[in-house]
């Protein structure tokens, strides 16, 4: 069952930018801590940025200044402003949603299918 959709991702040379956008399917979207990670090959998934229902950021040292984490939760959507870039900011980027209780209702976590991000020098 498809949960969470990114979309946005391509090949951009450093210093530009992309716009990731991760659309959420279900009712309880909009309170869930919303959150982008990315994985390069060889490496961990990482933490990006994160959004919560109240729209309350966090992210990545890494990213900082350079990211901006937003949300629409009229249209369940959630997105990712990248300037900037750098080749190492090559992953594939992956769109997350927090477990959440409604009521005695567990919703579990949902990850979207991931989209590449290439950055060429």
């Amino acid at each position: 069952q498809v949960q969470l959709v990114e979309s946005g991702g391509g090949l951009v040379q450093e210093g530009g930018s992309l716009r990731l956008s991760c659309l959420g399917y279900g009712r309880i979207f909009s309170i869930r801590t919303m959150s982008w990670y990315r994985q390069s090959p060889g490496q961990q998934r990482e933490l990006v940025a994160s959004i919560t229902g109240g729209g309350t950021t966090n992210y990545a040292d890494s990213v900082k200044g350079r990211f901006t984490i937003s949300r629409d939760n009229d249209k369940n959507m959630m997105y990712l402003q990248m300037t900037s870039l750098k080749p190492e900011d090559t992953a594939v980027y992956y769109c997350h949603g927090d477990s959440r209780y409604l009521g005695d209702t567990l919703f579990p976590e949902r990850w979207g299918q991931g989209t590449q991000v290439t950055v060429s020098s």
